[in-house]
């Protein structure tokens, strides 16, 4: 293994220094400036680390660097602020390529990094990946993870069909490591049949009771298996002896629903322990989770988790910042991922109530993102590693370290020394008073909501109510937001405060792909101290065709600015709420512009082929209508989408061969005007293809309402 030498020199690197913005400029702003704001031209450096910075600097480069990519990423700080960042160096663009584990180290809190070191070397090919470390803070040794990937020789892909774990540690703050060991055997009795065992990546715990905790994924040989046969699935590794010996637990319950892979955990303040993880079969989807309240030994059912939103399937960081059991610190939770349905615009979010929804969010980077991970230094500031840039979209360019504060985070909205001002309270339905007009209500024990338990409504017919009765502990202008379960028989459903219609009042139940949890912000309202109803009613079928509604929880959430949420509804072509209504659609890639995984094309005709948008619209008002389409010579000029809206039917014709302005997430959109919509599922937009070209139907998008 080489020596370590101190390199002052950074490659691409950034900084700047920013005065605390005041609650009201950063809501207007919104997080989509946010982000632009850190891609701006101001490159000084920054004055000493304190109020709001960020810097940022490259650690490797493929284009500058000896191998062609730098990929999958590991980071940890240890008890010193000794920061070290791990990578996988491939001198293949391949998973199962012949890769090196690599290694830089700061000593200053990321300001400096020695040379890269390569800490496990590849020889004839060997394919060394996935490294993830686990710092023991008691003794103050680091332990690296990773795995030696093989592939049968009647696999053509580029993914492994085996891995066993190694693990090596460090007890002088990374500067040498010890003997591999070798962990083969550890998941030999689990009933899948699983062949290739994977660490992390990323950082695993250590918990309140002492544990060490790493999360690794499983799944069988890709020979021979679909991808519903590689029972896809997570179960971490443990010590309760300061890394001496390590077992496995017990698995998070594997589901071809759930296929949890790449994870990341977070101890919450009751103890618990959750499971973050990618949706592994890929595309765009939310993330799937699972709560262990016994240290990681056993796991609940797993389920699909709104609380970051639907994007790319991708390994993302999940960090306490501040709090946990026992202490009296706000509770705040990192979470880092490229906030987009392709990978790009790396964004990191924060979270004040353990997870189930993150308040505040900043793009850090909108071009192309890749993996990531989250660690903090004992000042509080936050280190973010992830993979950026570049021309392709399976690996990045370069991998980036970037150093920010909490102000530079939530744009002054919070930071360690004034604190978030955040205050909630929590309305557990499946405990409140509540009054049932028809159907039946059953209360379902569930480790994943908020309280234990939530509440499934079953009507008999459409109008059937649950109302709830609270109380408010004091006057004030609360932010509510709505904690609900998505099923495949979900309904349309409609919430009143009070019996009055909320800003935001309707949803639609339905699962996108599997069950889970979601959010609906029902928008901001001043309410009295004393007693209150919400009410939820089934007003229709959901776009599943059922009317069952599950909900969880309310928060009634106080804090200075507003959460950063999108006032905006996308619907994809492949997504829940799109039909083909006539004709044959099938899907391209071949022109880029497209919003997500691809769009669907049909050649000039009649009219006789048709698709249709179906939308639920959350509030009446106006909205603008866009449409996503990726623009050729070959398209229409004159592309028809009939737009049906609360004053009737309007055709708008529009010319596809024309680029539309690009997003950072994806998509080329153009404007089919304003309409004034009606809250629920009676707005649509269809497409046919009666018209002189190439007729491609994508996305559209609803952006409002203006009330």
């Amino acid at each position: 293994m080489s020596d370590s030498r101190p390199n002052g020199t950074a490659m691409n690197r950034r900084s700047f220094a920013l005065g605390v913005v005041g609650a009201t400029a950063t809501a207007a702003l919104g997080p989509m400036a946010l982000g632009a704001t850190a891609q701006a031209a101001d490159r000084t450096s920054a004055s000493g680390r304190h109020g709001a910075f960020f810097e940022e600097q490259t650690l490797w480069d493929s284009v500058e660097g000896p191998l062609v990519s730098y990929h999958v990423h590991a980071l940890a700080v240890l008890p010193d602020d000794t920061v070290l960042a791990v990578t996988e160096g491939r001198h293949e663009v391949c998973d199962a390529g012949p890769r090196d584990l690599l290694l830089r180290r700061s000593t200053d809190g990321g300001r400096t990094w020695e040379e890269t070191r390569t800490l496990v070397a590849s020889v004839d090919g060997e394919s060394w990946g996935n490294p993830a470390l686990v710092v023991d803070r008691e003794t103050r040794e680091v332990f690296l993870f990773y795995m030696l990937s093989l592939r049968l020789p009647q696999n053509t892909s580029c993914s492994g069909d085996s891995g066993e774990l190694y693990v090596i540690s460090s007890r002088d703050s990374g500067r040498t490591w010890g003997e591999v060991r070798g962990l083969a055997g550890l998941f030999d009795g689990f009933p899948y049949n699983w062949a290739l065992h994977g660490p992390g990546p990323g950082h695993g715990l250590q918990l309140s009771s002492g544990r060490l905790l790493l999360n690794c994924l499983h799944r069988r040989v890709i020979v021979g298996n679909t991808v519903a046969q590689r029972f896809y699935g997570v179960a971490p590794v443990y010590s309760d002896d300061h890394g001496a010996t390590w077992q496995a637990t017990g698995e998070v319950p594997v589901q071809v629903a759930y296929p949890i892979n790449e994870a990341r955990m977070v101890q919450r303040s009751d103890g618990s322990v959750l499971v973050n993880g990618r949706f592994a079969s890929g595309g765009e989807n939310q993330r799937i989770v699972s709560v262990s309240t016994d240290d990681g030994m056993t796991w609940s059912q797993p389920a699909l988790d709104g609380s970051t939103g639907s994007f790319n399937a991708v390994d993302a960081g999940l960090l306490r910042y501040t709090g946990g059991p026992g202490s009296r610190a706000p509770g705040r939770v990192l979470f880092s991922r490229p906030d987009s349905p392709v990978r790009y615009n790396m964004t990191v979010a924060v979270s004040y109530d353990e997870g189930f929804s993150y308040r505040y969010q900043r793009v850090v980077n909108e071009n192309r993102s890749f993996y990531s991970d989250l660690a903090r230094l004992s000042d509080g500031t936050i280190v973010l590693l992830y993979g950026c840039d570049g021309d392709m979209a399976s690996v990045p360019r370069r991998v980036n370290v970037c150093c920010f504060s909490l102000d530079w985070l939530t744009g002054g909205r919070d930071g360690l020394r004034h604190g978030p001002h955040y205050r909630e309270e929590i309305v557990a339905l499946a405990e409140a008073d509540r009054e049932v007009t028809g159907g039946a209500v059953q209360t379902v024990a569930d480790p994943l909501a908020r309280r234990g338990e939530r509440l499934v409504l079953t009507p008999e017919q459409a109008g059937d109510t649950v109302e709830f009765t609270f109380r408010v502990p004091r006057t004030g202008d609360y932010e509510l937001l709505l904690r609900y379960y998505r099923t495949a028989d979900g309904a349309l459903a409609t919430v009143t405060m009070d019996r009055s219609p909320l800003p935001a009042f309707a949803i639609d139940t339905t699962a996108q792909t599997a069950d889970g949890f979601d959010l609906a912000h029902l928008g901001a309202t001043r309410l009295r101290a004393g007693r209150h109803t919400l009410r939820c009613a089934v007003t229709g079928l959901g776009r599943g065709g059922g009317m069952r509604l599950g909900l969880d929880s309310l928060s009634l959430i106080e804090a200075p600015g507003s959460a950063d949420v999108r006032a905006e509804v996308v619907v994809d072509n492949d997504r829940l709420g799109f039909a083909i209504v006539s004709g044959s659609w099938p899907t391209a890639t071949a022109d880029p512009g497209y919003w997500s995984g691809n769009y669907r094309t049909a050649p000039a005709g009649s009219g006789e082929r048709k698709v249709r948008w179906r939308p639920a619209v959350p509030q009446d008002g106006g909205y603008e209508i866009q449409v996503s389409c990726p623009p050729a010579a070959n398209r229409a000029s004159n592309a028809p989408y009939t737009v049906v809206h609360a004053d009737g039917t309007t055709t708008v014709r529009v010319d596809q061969r024309a680029a539309g302005t690009t997003d950072p997430r994806g998509g080329t959109w153009l404007s089919l005007g304003e309409f004034r919509l009606q809250a629920g599922l009676t707005t649509s937009v269809e497409l046919t293809n009666d018209a002189d070209g190439v007729v491609a139907a994508d996305a559209i998008r609803l952006l409002g309402p203006q009330t």
